[in-house]
């Protein structure tokens, strides 16, 4: 695997509008309870979140990735929340795929204020990580990265989860970065077997789309 380029620069992989946009929603929803950000890459987008917070009125974090984003991902992290002023102890890394991390905070009834998805692109893995919104209260925020036409394996599924499940609107867009809350508990599954279906039936006509382009791309530089 390549080395990604946030492994050097240690910054945000999001534009200044989308960083705006998200400090702008956090500080008007005043949110107080646990924040989680699923995908953090060299965990820039992590300490611009925690920064945005005072040391003694921060919530508690929590990430989960499995940390092979690029080599030595979490020593990376770590090193980067050091060099920020924050402490990497106060941060709760579920080194996990996002299934499983689900799974147990299920179990454990965990409930965040704030939620950040920022991983795999592919059609199906978006769905899976939708499943994720089902612990966010009531008044919480969602935010999703590269919600954007080219990204079609983000898009389709949170257009599809926002048609399906009412109690969730849409708050803002910055960029690609879309912005819901949550109006009311859940009262039940949000992502349904049906969902995850549709999800893998769409899968293959994505990777071919993208495959396509990409000949298109080599034909196009080869002429």
């Amino acid at each position: 695997m390549g080395e990604r380029p946030c492994a050097t620069t240690l910054k945000p992989e999001m534009t200044a509008e989308e960083l705006a946009g998200l400090e702008s929603w956090i500080r008007d929803a005043e949110l107080t309870g646990n924040h989680l950000e699923i995908g953090t890459a060299a965990g820039g987008t992590l300490c611009f979140l925690m920064t945005r917070y005072a040391e003694d009125a921060r919530p508690h974090f929590s990430v989960v990735d499995t940390m092979s984003y690029f080599r030595d991902q979490l020593d990376t992290v770590k090193r980067n929340l050091v060099d920020h002023g924050l402490d990497p102890a106060r941060v709760d890394f579920r080194v996990s795929n996002s299934d499983d991390a689900f799974t147990a905070a299920a179990a454990r009834k965990d409930r965040f204020d704030f939620m950040l998805v920022d991983a795999s692109h592919k059609i199906r893995y978006v769905m899976r990580d939708l499943r994720w919104l089902r612990l966010l209260a009531a008044g919480g925020i969602a935010c999703f990265h590269d919600y954007a036409p080219a990204f079609k394996g983000v898009r389709w599924p949170i257009d599809r989860f926002l048609r399906r499940n009412p109690h969730f609107e849409k708050v803002g867009l910055a960029g690609s970065l879309l912005c819901v809350r949550k109006t009311s508990e859940s009262s039940g599954s949000e992502v349904t077997a049906l969902d995850r279906l549709w999800a893998s039936l769409c899968s293959p006509l994505l990777q071919w789309e993208l495959s396509w382009r990409k000949r298109l791309n080599r034909r196009s530089n080869a002429d």
